[in-house]
């Protein structure tokens, strides 16, 4: 898992509550159990007109222009600024990796559903939580100022705006922990690497029987 430290990205707006995961990646492409490739439908349904199955050249596919998204402005931005209870519905692990494939890094929002707000920690995109007015604030200076974007100071736990604005945010330790050295579930087990093939060891001396 990549490390995450300190990061400035492009904001992108989702004014939207209780956005759910089928939303953030539809059933259909629920097939695959790679992390990857999940990118081009993030978003499936409000972002393209017709109806999305895997396998289709989405370089075909026509793209709605009322979604914000797919506004010129906000390609290529890394972090996604939204509103309440976003990642409700079913838990599919997918829904993360939708989202960083597509190039998030970072999660704005008011609040979360408990089972995506976890999975996104172990795949390293960072879920901040704010209150409610920092996040109209930020809503109304994204949607005012082209090419805004903010700094993500995940050490000292700081968004910080343009005009100097700081805004603090809490984390839970271990999980800052983990992002700040890359470490995903296979990673801190790869910790104790040398204590498990010690373990090994000693249980092939102890009871050779299981290894015949």
């Amino acid at each position: 898992m990549e490390k995450f430290v300190k990061f400035d990205g492009l904001v992108a707006p989702l004014d939207r509550n209780n956005v759910d995961t089928d939303a953030i990646i539809p059933k259909q492409f629920l097939k695959s159990i790679k992390r990857s490739g999940f990118g081009p439908n993030a978003f499936d349904e409000w972002r393209y007109l017709d109806h999305g199955e895997p396998g289709m050249d989405h370089a075909k596919r026509p793209l709605n222009p009322d979604f914000v998204l797919n506004q010129e402005r906000y390609k290529g931005a890394s972090i996604l600024l939204t509103r309440s209870n976003f990642g409700c519905g079913s838990s599919r692990e997918h829904a993360p990796w939708a989202l960083l494939d597509y190039g998030f890094k970072v999660i704005l929002a008011e609040s979360y559903a408990d089972i995506f707000f976890n999975n996104c920690f172990k795949n390293g995109l960072l879920p901040i939580v704010l209150p409610k007015a920092e996040i109209d604030a930020l809503f109304v200076l994204t949607e005012q100022t082209p090419g805004f974007k903010l700094t993500v100071d995940l050490e000292r736990q700081q968004v910080v705006r343009p005009d100097g604005h700081v805004i603090g945010f809490e984390v839970d330790p271990f999980r800052k922990e983990c992002l700040l050295n890359g470490w995903d579930d296979i990673g801190l087990t790869l910790r104790h690497a040398d204590e498990i093939r010690a373990f090994e060891a000693r249980r092939k001396l102890q009871q050779p029987w299981l290894f015949a």
